[in-house]
């Protein structure tokens, strides 16, 4: 039997028309095709604590496999607000104030999707990342873009105060910052707080790398600065900071005013998170050390990385933080050197068998400053793997 097609077909508006495939899926569908050592998108290689995984099972065996709150489960929002407080002095009601979200991209939707309106405009920091000008086309605002400070990836707060007009809604604000590693000063979160004093812009605060700042620097949490806090909503991840990417747990934060439109949309976006992770993760944080020992753990790895790195024609940015490394190479030979991002990175994972990510994936108009981001959140032998075929193709 044929099926009758009706006399009208549908035809899909897209409400993101300017959205493709992610240059992340590009990347690691080449780096299998071709068999390099995917160094483009930002996961480990490597599994997560065996303890969390027991905890995960000893949740499932304890029943805990049907609808938690809404919000979260009680005992890991007490967690979170616990740890925060410790770490940085703020306290936020665990009951009010703490929600648990399906990963911080879900997190960032929510927040814009709640707070922002129609006609609103949103300040981002270029470069970002790629979720959050969707979210906000999403919201009917406008996406606002203020470039962070070319190589050294500092706020320029006199082009951020010029961007500001009586339609800005909210600003974003990652630190530390993917895809350049930079991690933000207290001067600099001072500045922050100073220009946002006479406004009622909301501070949309992706903290997701809060645990890998290196060198003996600390995070610059909006938790540290109550008139920051007072106007935040701060997303943090559990993936990236427990090696489990794949699970989609963060959590948002914010004053209970700000959590509960949040929570609106929350309730019909996810409605809540998987039960049993959440009960697990509840359980491990009672131990702080795996993530008060984050930022060693991956400095060591920076370390390897960069070291190996000097090795090669590539030059090093500064990585203060996050788990990813920016490298220019413009002072390889001229075939090279004068490639667009995008392809020079094409070329590294075809030729040199190492996917990378180009920079100007994280710019709206595709800005090009010969700058590539790795990732060195694997194995070490996954990263000595990486660092014999770049030294012996890129030679300094």
């Amino acid at each position: 039997m044929t099926l009758a097609l009706p006399a009208s077909m549908p035809v899909p508006v897209s409400r993101l028309p300017a959205v493709g495939t992610t240059i992340f899926t590009v990347m690691s569908a080449l780096a299998q095709e071709t068999g390099a050592v995917n160094l483009g998108q930002g996961f480990p290689d490597f599994d997560g604590d065996p303890r969390l995984m027991q905890a995960v099972k000893d949740a499932l065996d304890a029943g805990h496999n049907q609808y938690p709150p809404m919000a979260g489960v009680a005992l890991l929002r007490e967690a979170i607000a616990a740890k925060i407080e410790t770490l940085y002095g703020q306290r936020y009601d665990a009951g009010s104030e703490i929600t648990v979200t399906a990963g911080a991209t879900q997190a960032i939707l929510t927040t814009v999707l709640a707070l922002v309106h129609p006609g609103d405009e949103v300040i981002v920091l270029e470069p970002c990342y790629d979720s959050y000008e969707p979210s906000i086309t999403l919201a009917g605002a406008r996406t606002v873009h203020v470039p962070l400070t070319p190589g050294t990836f500092r706020p320029d707060f006199e082009r951020l105060a010029a961007a500001i007009t009586p339609r800005t809604r909210a600003l974003i604000v990652n630190t530390p910052h993917n895809p350049s590693g930079t991690v933000w000063t207290e001067a600099e979160m001072r500045t922050l707080a100073e220009l946002l004093r006479p406004t009622p812009i909301i501070l949309i605060a992706d903290e997701v790398y809060e645990h890998m700042v290196y060198d003996g620097a600390a995070h610059q949490s909006v938790a540290r600065y109550p008139e920051l806090a007072a106007r935040s909503v701060l997303i943090s991840s559990f993936g990236k900071t427990y090696h489990v990417t794949g699970w989609k747990v963060a959590f948002a934060a914010a004053p209970a005013a700000l959590s509960a439109e949040f929570r609106k949309v929350h309730q019909f976006n996810v409605f809540t998170v998987n039960t049993p992770m959440q009960y697990a993760l509840a359980a491990y944080m009672a131990d702080a050390a795996p993530y008060l020992g984050l930022a060693a753990f991956y400095q060591r790895k920076r370390d390897l990385f960069r070291a190996g790195l000097t090795q090669t024609g590539l030059r090093l940015l500064p990585c203060e933080g996050t788990y990813f490394q920016c490298v220019d190479y413009s002072g390889l030979p001229a075939a090279v050197a004068t490639l667009p991002e995008a392809d020079f990175c094409r070329w590294l994972t075809r030729e040199v068998g190492v996917a990378a990510i180009p920079l100007s994936a994280f710019y709206r108009d595709g800005f090009n400053q010969q700058v590539a981001r790795l990732c060195f959140a694997k194995r070490d032998e996954t990263l000595q793997l990486a660092l014999g075929r770049l030294q012996q193709h890129l030679p300094g």
